[in-house]
Parts: structure tokens; C-alpha cells; sequence
């Protein structure tokens, strides 16, 4: 039975990733079952993840990198995930995004929160749920997993957002060498060397990429290493552990927000503080992993690894900030299959802990250098643990239901070691506890061979982050910030008919003291609760071979596109009433038309439109700007495993705004608004062997 099973899954993965990975044609869609056992112990090949994915109630999208391995300069999430509907990603400047999921860290300008973010299930997230998006490079990835929100219940992810687990491939799964090399505007220039070897019951896999980047603002020069490796040793058929090692050092340099007026009519230009300061942010991290898969019984899987994590950022901003942090991340899950009743059932129960400790210090940034004098100095630490399980019982061959429960705990701290009560100066330190219980409840219905219709109730709680907390200290203290909580009621659908691929999910969360990071300045920020707000959208994604043998024998033409809509506002707020949240656009979409041909050539133009401006103030008072940019993608796979490629963005020069700070009330001279890229060329050239 396991064959047929794989053999139809292969194509029902694509129902997941609409656009990605799509050859293998419509095929339908396996019965809800918990008995298919993943091949591969601690890495599941893409078919089985998406087979997981599956068995969630909820809005699930495998992305595999072929889908956006063949574009230049594709850098950021925002390149990644761009037909991914409901993940917000614009870029900032050099490598940095900023990443909202269903709303998630709306008004979050900086860093990470709202979203877990892995890599090969490790969390990158710092232990408060903070982290750097540079962290993660596109180009040495397998795939990516978008799990929304509760849809990411076994990953110990517990805030509105979900998580975004980044899987490496290994030296079974991209075996062989390539060789990269791209160039483009402002200066870009990215290599790569990759190499994955498999003998017996070992396998490796190594990647290094560096990156030169002048920037296409004023002072967004960057620069970055990074090298990825892992190694795998099968000890029995059912027993696998594999180790990773990841080190990246990134330089970038920041242009900072400037005003309305300055992002649309000189989107060059930096801002003045940013100049002055000569504002950076610079990472160098190290992180060491392991994860160890066990089959002691048929039916049952136990998994466990951990993750050490060291970081060093020196950020001269509005003062110099310098941190060295270490993070240990660790988890145990196991999954039990078999029958209830005579019925198929399986049962999902773990762990995860998150423990770190920051050293912060601060000086004046005399030009970007630290200054002799310290200005603050505090150790942080944080903790956050969860537990959870959930189960799932098919009461039929396509109909399942599915009950979690998850609980968990967070501490933050931070220990003024600068200024204290002994002296008669004010002791900066501050502490606070969070607890939450979350439960879930979901439905899967396999309407036909080749669609299902799923649906699910869950609860979320999000802790502050040391980020949002510090600066609290001054005005009344850690007690301050509540944990965010929401309650979010989900309906959707996937599946395929004929040569369309489709997914589509509808929801509306209620949350509770929403965290809400507003600007006091150029980066400075105070985070706050609001009372009651509601988040509510439409995801939806959709592939659809038009034609095939069209012009030529074995051609095809084939529509990819991803809408989201997103209706983000108060509720019943005594100061703003029902007015839209900030932060986000109501419609985005973005599409791709692409032409190939047999031999070898392709073809896409794509688009992004943004048809209605966002607020940028919960007064909503002032917003940014309506766009529609055009691109235009090309490439030839060519003999021998050689392969160019090129990607002509934003050919109109269009001006734009694509990210900004959100403020209580705001007007267009305020300094909350970044400029998107104006028109750029990017090409590339691979070499598989």
C-alpha cells in the first residue's frame, strides 16, 4: 500500500506549494491516513512533508527552493515567499525584511516577533522569540514550510503568526556539486559552492555563499559569509542522527525611515541621523545542532535534538549597542500511530525549551564607533518552555478530527548592571512571568480524491519579547506588557482540478491586548497592549497550467498567483474606535505568467500590486502609496547542468513605499517611511555536477 501511497502523494504535495515544483502533474489526493511512515528518519523529503502538512486542519504551504532557486538576487523572505499568500514580507534595505503572518508583529519595524522562525526545526528565534532575519540564506535551503498560525501547534510555535521552519537539503537529497555566481545593480555580486556526498549509512552536505551588496539607498552597503553544513549517520534502519553547523558574519549598513515625500520623490536618499551616526547593524553567529530520530516500534517515532546558539551584534544606532547572547533550544516529540477502536488514530505529544542569556551594553556612538563612556549596561535573560499534544481520529477513510492542547511558560528578565538604587540612581532591572494554556480543535474532510476542506478553533498566547520589555522599565516596569492572546476561527480548502492547483483559507482572530510597537523616534520604539482587536483575511493561491503544446510539442504556459486580504482594525477602541490597524495593506497580489519551452528556455512576467495605500497611524490620518510594479524573468537550462538565468525588476522605476514604522498619530513629514527598490537587473549562472 505505502508505494501507491507515495506515488499519489508526489503530486498532491503540489497542492500545498501552488507554483512550486509542479511537474509531476495533477494526481489526487490520498485519504486522510495516519499510518504512512516518512522514509527519510530525520529529514523528510519534500513529498512526505507535504503529506504532514497535510494531516493539519489549517492553511499549510510547502515552498520548495526550485521555485525560486532560478531568480537572481533572490536574497530576502520577501523573494522566497512572494507567491505565498497571507505572509506579508517587504523588503527594507540590503538582506533585512520585515515579516508579518496574519498581522503578526504589525507594527514590529524591526528584528523578529510575532513568527518562530527554524531552520531544520530549530528555532533561530533568541529564547524571548526575537531574531535576524539575515540568519536564514534562501540559497541553502530544501524548502520552506509556511505553517499559520496554530498550524504550527507541534512546533512549539504560540503566537498569532505561526512559524516558517527552513529545511537544508542533505547529501541524499542534493547530492553532487554546484557552483554559483551572480551579478547585479547597485554593486550585488553572490557566489556559491555546494557539495553533498552519500555512502553507505553516511551522508554530508556543505554550502558557503559570500555577497558583496553596495545598496540601492545611500549608506546600505552590506556584505556576508555563511556557511551551512550538515552530516548524517544512519546507525540502523531505524535509528538516524544528524548534526549542523551554521556560521554566518553579516555587515549592513542602515539608511533608516525618513518622510513621506523624501521615500517617494528621493528614494535614495538616507536619512540624516543614519549618516551622521553612520548606523549599522553587524551579526556574527554560530550555531551547533543535533537531532536524533528513532523507530523503536512499528507505528512509533520518537524525536529529540538540541541547538546551541551564539550571537554577537554590534549595532550603532541611535547609541551603540553592543550584545553577545547564547541560546540553547531544546526538543522531544514523539508520534504514536495505530488504532483506537478500530479506528486510525495518532497521537502527537512533546516538548521544547528555549533558555538564553544576553550580555547588553551601551555607549554613544560617536560615528559609528563605541564611545568611552558606557551609558547602560544590563544582563537579560529569558526562558520560554511549552508542552503540548495533539491527537488526530479518522472516524472514516477522508474524515478526521483532530484535538491539541498546548501549555507553556515564559520568563524575561533584565539586571541593571550599570545604574542602582545604592548610589541614589534609578535601578533599570525588571522581571515578568507569563503562563498560558491553548487549546485547538480541527476538522479534515476529503471531499473528493483530489480536494479537502478543512477547518479549526484555536487559542494562541504570545509573550513579550526583552525588546519590547526594557524600555518599559522606566515608565512602571515589566508588569506592564500583558502576553498577547487571540482566539482564531479558520475555513479553508486545497486540493486540485484538472491542471489548477488551489489554496484557500478564510479566518478571523479575536485578540486581547495586542502588542503594539509604536515609533518615539528614529529607532526608538515603546511597545503597548491595546485592548480588543480583530484580525480577518483572505489567503488564497492558485497554479494553473493554461495550455501545454501550444506553440510546440511539450511547451506549457502556466499562471502562478497568490492573493491576500487582510482586514486588520480595533475593536470598539476608546480612543480609535473600529479604525484599521497600521501597518499592513488590505490587497496584495502578486502573479507570474511563465512560458516554457522544451528546449530548455523560459519566460515570466510577474507582478505586484498593492492597490490601496496602508495607514502608517492608529489615527489613521496618514497612509503610504497605491503601487503596481512589473517584472520581467528569463533563463535557459542548458546541457551539461549548466543553467543562466535573469530578473528585471520594477521595470517602470516606479516610487513606492514598501515598509514603515507605525505611530499613534502621524502626519507625512514624520520619519516612519522606507522606500522600495527602484529599477533593477539581476543575472545569474549555475553549474550542477
Amino acid at each position: 500500500m505505502l508505494p501507491r501511497f507515495r506515488t499519489r502523494l508526489l503530486a498532491g504535495a503540489a497542492l500545498l506549494a501552488p507554483g512550486a515544483a509542479l511537474a509531476q502533474g495533477a494526481a489526487e489526493v490520498p485519504p486522510i491516513s495516519v499510518t504512512a511512515t516518512p522514509v527519510p528518519l530525520t529529514v523528510p523529503d519534500n513529498a512526505e512533508a507535504a503529506d504532514l502538512a497535510r494531516r493539519n486542519p489549517g492553511n499549510v504551504t510547502m515552498v520548495p527552493a526550485e521555485s525560486y532557486r532560478d531568480q537572481a538576487g533572490a536574497t530576502t523572505l520577501h523573494d522566497a515567499l512572494a507567491l505565498t499568500p497571507g505572509v506579508f514580507a517587504p523588503p527594507k534595505w540590503g538582506q533585512d525584511t520585515r515579516l508579518s503572518i496574519r498581522g503578526s508583529g504589525l507594527a514590529r519595524n524591526f528584528h523578529l516577533r510575532g513568527v518562530r522562525l527554524l531552520q531544520d526545526g530549530i528555532p533561530i528565534n533568541q529564547a524571548d522569540g526575537s531574531g535576524d532575519f539575515q540568519e536564514l540564506d534562501p540559497l541553502t535551503l530544501q524548502r520552506l514550510e509556511v505553517l499559520r498560525g496554530a498550524n504550527a501547534f507541534t512546533l512549539g510555535a504560540n503566537a498569532l503568526g505561526g512559524a516558517i521552519n527552513a529545511v537544508t537539503p542533505t547529501g541524499r537529497t542534493a547530492p553532487g556539486g554546484l557552483l554559483r555566481f551572480e551579478l547585479g545593480a547597485d554593486g550585488f555580486a553572490r557566489w556559491q559552492a555546494s557539495y553533498g556526498v552519500a555512502s553507505g549509512p553516511f551522508d554530508a552536505w556543505f554550502s558557503y555563499t559570500g555577497l558583496t551588496d553596495d545598496g540601492y539607498r545611500d549608506h546600505t552597503s552590506g556584505r556576508s559569509t555563511r556557511f551551512n553544513a550538515n552530516a548524517g549517520y544512519r546507525w540502523t534502519d531505524q535509528l538516524e542522527t544528524r548534526v549542523y553547523v551554521t556560521y554566518n558574519t553579516i555587515f549592513q549598513q542602515i539608511p533608516g525611515a525618513v518622510s513621506r515625500d523624501a521615500a517617494l520623490n528621493a528614494p535614495r536618499r538616507a536619512a540624516t541621523a543614519n549618516l551622521t551616526g553612520d548606523y549599522q547593524r553587524n551579526i556574527e553567529s554560530l550555531r551547533l545542532g543535533t537531532r536524533t530520530a528513532w523507530r523503536p516500534l512499528e507505528g512509533v517515532l520518537i524525536e529529540g535534538g538540541f541547538s546551541f546558539v551564539q550571537r554577537e551584534l554590534d549595532h550603532p544606532i541611535f547609541q551603540y549597542i553592543d550584545q553577545r547572547s547564547e541560546d540553547l533550544n531544546l526538543f522531544l516529540r514523539a508520534t504514536l500511530e495505530g488504532r483506537v477502536l478500530g479506528l486510525q488514530n495518532r497521537l502527537v505529544i512533546g516538548a521544547n525549551a528555549a533558555i538564553g542569556s544576553t550580555e547588553s551594553n551601551r555607549y554613544l556612538n560617536i560615528s559609528g564607533h563605541a564611545g568611552p563612556t558606557l551609558t547602560a549596561s544590563s544582563l537579560d535573560r529569558a526562558r520560554t518552555n511549552d508542552v503540548y499534544l495533539e491527537n488526530t481520529l479518522s472516524l472514516t477513510d477522508r474524515f478526521a478530527v483532530i484535538a491539541g492542547l498546548q501549555a507553556g511558560e515564559a520568563y524575561r528578565a533584565s539586571r541593571d548592571r550599570l545604574l542602582t538604587d545604592r548610589d541614589g540612581r534609578p535601578d533599570d532591572s525588571g522581571s515578568g512571568r507569563w503562563q498560558w494554556v491553548n487549546p485547538r480543535i480541527g476538522l479534515l474532510w476529503d471531499t473528493t480524491p483530489s480536494t479537502q476542506l478543512f477547518a479549526n478553533l484555536s487559542w494562541s498566547t504570545e509573550p513579550p519579547t526583552l525588546s519590547d520589555l526594557t524600555p518599559l522599565v522606566v515608565a512602571g516596569g515589566f508588569t506592564r506588557l500583558k502576553a498577547q492572546r487571540a482566539t482564531t476561527l479558520e475555513l479553508g480548502t486545497r486540493g486540485s482540478i484538472g491542471d489548477l492547483r488551489f489554496e484557500a483559507a478564510i479566518y478571523r482572530a479575536w485578540l486581547r491586548d495586542e502588542i503594539q510597537l509604536i515609533s518615539t523616534g528614529p529607532s526608538t520604539s515603546l511597545a503597548l497592549n491595546t485592548d480588543r482587536t480583530i484580525h480577518q483575511g483572505l489567503e488564497l493561491g492558485v497554479d494553473w497550467t493554461a495550455a501545454r503544446n501550444a506553440i510546440t510539442e511539450g511547451d506549457s504556459l502556466t499562471l502562478r498567483g497568490a492573493y491576500t486580504f487582510s482586514d486588520f482594525r480595533f475593536d470598539g477602541d476608546a480612543v480609535y474606535g473600529n479604525n484599521q490597524l497600521p501597518g499592513a495593506p488590505r490587497h496584495l497580489l502578486r502573479a507570474e505568467l511563465r512560458y516554457a519551452h522544451p528546449a530548455g528556455g523560459w519566460i515570466a512576467p510577474n507582478l505586484e500590486w498593492v492597490p490601496q495605500a496602508f495607514y502608517v497611524d492608529n489615527a489613521n490620518t496618514t497612509r503610504t502609496s497605491a503601487y503596481a510594479l512589473l517584472g520581467l524573468r528569463a533563463g535557459w537550462n542548458l546541457d551539461r547542468g549548466i543553467s543562466v538565468f535573469v530578473d528585471a525588476r520594477n521595470l517602470t522605476d516606479k516610487r513606492y513605499i514598501a515598509s514603515a514604522s507605525v505611530a499613534p498619530v502621524a502626519n507625512a513629514s514624520a520619519l516612519l517611511f522606507e522606500p522600495g527598490f527602484g529599477r533593477s537587473v539581476y543575472a545569474g549562472m549555475q553549474f550542477t555536477f
